[in-house]
């Protein structure tokens, strides 16, 4: 049992102001110290910059991304004015998510030494504690309170505490050293037998309220209902010892029990066992954290998603039953029949949970919660539902990519948390997705059912912007106005005239449209945005050529709409297109070296337009072609009032954004055209538009 229980979530609401200050605080500094406190389990420096595996950054990455997370996003909601190291900020502020198993990513990237990237965290605490103790607080704190982002980084924090101890696991063993905060269960034994335990039918309901008085990420609030047939699970995971069966029966060799996705994944990664298996003659070992033990048969085993299926379809064809998976509505059924409550905070978990007992997983029948054990804790459980919105879905300002990236069929939930999971992962109704070759402390439970899978899913994009985002960069013209990220597109390759066209970038590219546009004549462009959903529509084109979508026509009717690159003509470009997210005040080195710099209707959205203005040259090859277009519609909500560059009285006298441009431009760029009135309009609902004319300047680079 630990010395002291690991803060838990903190309760949101109540009237006491400096008790909640006081426990945020708390909770923020635990976090801090026991993420800091999983680093030094690597074994020297050059742990920190050797990848784990090929799929995700150095764990260095890591170690300072959770840091530049607390310090942007406190930014955003305005706690923090100012950044602490801009250039950290851009460096680790985004890559986290693992890529496709085949999609191996060699990116150079100048990593900063350990000791930096510590004195940076040191400095993130200090500001973040500031915060803490001096800012305004009004209760309750929640989604549109800007506490909540303070709520959100530590929650962050606690996820990547997890995911980095994967990572850990996975380094080679050299790299690594036990630690005194991470100590392993002792224990095992012979695998129980699993058996099989009726669960009655019954209703479901899930998804939060906003007025739930703890933290939750976008994707648990709205509402889903279902009623769910009768089914039975078995009593315990899946053990070491139960699944040993499908390895010696040759189940990796045989593609029999695998489905397509899963059979593509071993094949490529040469699977013949668990990964976290090891073969030591006759005998099995078994990697943890840091150290490599003899097999405990009796805890649970931990594969991933493909693995867990092809172990249901093998047990399928040796008992004649339908066994598989269980639907994220199934385990709920088993949640509300174990008896289990919310993790109370003065007491021990009664499961392997939030680090209150053990490093590691532990027995399988070491957490009995009514006819089941392991309901929740150890593992997680991966169940059959790839991870959708629940009715209501709305999506965070301050961390738009949370989940919607995940909305793609390819990302599967798991559920129940393991040994580690902490915080908001803790709770019920943490929804928590990961691509289905992904590993995890994962493992599951297998149920078996007649019910047939109907595995919910969004096919058209229903979120009001990026709907009409969609249709502005794809869709029909309105009262004869031109497209107008295509008509921009051509005006700079008008202007190009015959110079070189080798890469092209579309900074502030929304939807994507100019970005294919473009690639009509560039042999390489570049789309970037700061919104990964904005960006997430011109990926979905880009590998589909499809892009599907709901229009608003009054009130709840809407239109179904579907485009398609090839009737656009663009089918053909696609492949020369590729989209990142990314801060136009703040992009990293690697984006340089090109002919042609688009800007439509950005710097009067940016946090700070000279910021880009005074390093737009750097990054375009001299002679390069540099158009901006901006309806000039300068707001303090998007940008302060002391970091406008026109639309305002200097010295008595009118100063323009076309002043301010010229003015700072001129140093390096004269303007080739302009200023041009290009219109464009986007559709809000059927019978209401906004007409806008941007103003267009197109500058050269002086050679």
């Amino acid at each position: 049992m630990p010395r002291t229980l690991f803060n838990r979530t903190p309760m949101l609401a109540g009237s006491d102001v400096q008790a909640l200050r006081s426990e945020i605080r708390d909770y923020f500094h635990a976090t801090c110290e026991r993420y800091e406190q999983l680093f030094e389990t690597l074994a020297g420096e050059h742990a920190y910059y050797r990848k784990p595996i090929a799929l995700r950054h150095p764990l260095i990455f890591y170690y300072g991304h959770t840091a530049t997370f607390f310090i942007n996003k406190l930014v955003l909601a305005g706690l923090l004015t100012q950044r602490i190291d801009p250039k950290f900020e851009s460096l680790f502020a985004v890559g986290v998510d693992e890529m496709s198993w085949d999609d191996l990513n060699d990116a150079h990237y100048d990593w900063p030494r350990v000791d930096a990237v510590r004195a940076y965290r040191a400095r993130m605490r200090e500001a973040v504690d500031k915060v803490i103790r001096n800012a305004p607080l009004e209760l309750p704190v929640n989604w549109n309170n800007p506490w909540w982002a303070i709520m959100m980084g530590i929650e962050h924090e606690r996820i990547h505490l997890e995911t980095s101890s994967v990572l850990i696991r996975q380094h080679a063993l050299e790299f690594v050293r036990p630690h005194p905060a991470f100590v392993p269960c002792r224990t095992s034994g012979a695998a129980p037998d699993n058996d099989l335990v009726d669960v009655p039918p019954g209703a479901v309901r899930l998804g939060k309220d906003k007025a739930d008085p703890y933290y939750g990420w976008d994707n648990e609030y709205g509402l889903h209902q279902a009623q769910v047939p009768a089914f039975r699970a078995a009593r315990h995971l899946v053990s070491n010892g139960e699944f040993l069966g499908f390895v010696a029966a040759g189940g990796y060799a045989d593609d029999a029990w695998w489905q397509e996705e899963g059979r593509a994944w071993k094949s490529f990664a040469q699977a013949a066992h668990p990964t976290f298996w090891i073969r030591d003659g006759e005998r099995w070992q078994l990697r943890l954290m840091t150290e490599v033990v003899a097999m405990p048969w009796d805890w649970p085993v931990e594969v991933n998603y493909h693995e867990a299926k092809a172990f249901c379809n093998w047990k399928a064809a040796q008992t004649g039953q339908p066994v598989r998976l269980p639907t994220e509505d199934e385990w709920q059924r088993l949640y509300d029949r174990s008896g289990l409550t919310e993790i109370a905070p003065d007491q021990a978990a009664p499961a392997n949970i939030h680090l209150d007992h053990y490093a590691s997983a532990c027995p399988v029948d070491a957490f009995r919660h009514g006819e089941l054990y392991d309901v929740i804790g150890n593992v997680w459980q991966w169940t059959e539902t790839p991870i959708y919105p629940f009715e209501g879905f709305e999506v965070h300002p301050l961390y738009d990519d949370f989940t919607t990236p995940t909305y793609d069929g390819r990302h599967n939930l798991f559920k129940g948390g393991s040994w580690i999971s902490c915080g908001n992962e803790a709770r019920a109704s943490a929804r928590y997705a990961f691509r289905r070759h992904f590993f995890q402390h994962a493992g599951f439970r297998y149920v078996v059912s007649d019910a047939p899978l109907a595995a919910p899913a969004s096919h058209y994009e229903s979120d009001r912007l990026l709907s009409e985002y969609a249709e502005f960069h794809y869709g029909d013209e309105y009262f004869g106005v031109p497209n107008f990220p295509r008509t921009l597109a051509q005006l700079a390759i008008r202007a190009m005239g015959g110079k070189p066209a080798r890469k092209a970038l579309d900074l502030g590219c929304a939807a994507g449209r100019a970005s294919f546009e473009l690639a009509r004549h560039f042999d390489h462009v570049t789309g970037i945005d700061f919104s990964a959903r904005f960006i997430g529509l011109g990926v979905q084109l880009a590998e589909t050529g499809v892009l599907r979508y709901t229009l608003t026509d009054e009130g709840e009717l809407v239109q179904y709409r579907e485009r398609k690159l090839a009737d656009l003509g663009l089918d053909g470009v696609a492949g020369k297109v590729e989209f990142f997210q990314g801060d136009a005040c703040n992009l990293k080195p690697l984006f340089s070296g090109y002919d042609l710099i688009l800007a439509a209707n950005l710097i009067d959205r940016l946090y700070s337009p000279a910021r880009f203005l005074a390093t737009a040259h750097e990054r375009l090859n001299p002679g390069g072609i540099l158009l901006i277009a901006t309806p000039c519609t300068w707001l303090p909500e998007h940008t302060r009032r002391e970091e406008w560059i026109g639309g305002f009285k200097k010295d008595g006298e009118s100063f323009t954004t076309l002043d301010g441009l010229q003015e700072m431009l001129g140093a390096h760029f004269h303007l080739r055209e302009g200023p041009l009135e290009v219109p464009f309009v986007i559709r809000e609902t059927r019978r209401k538009f906004q007409h806008t004319l941007s103003e267009v300047t197109i500058w050269e680079r002086r050679i």
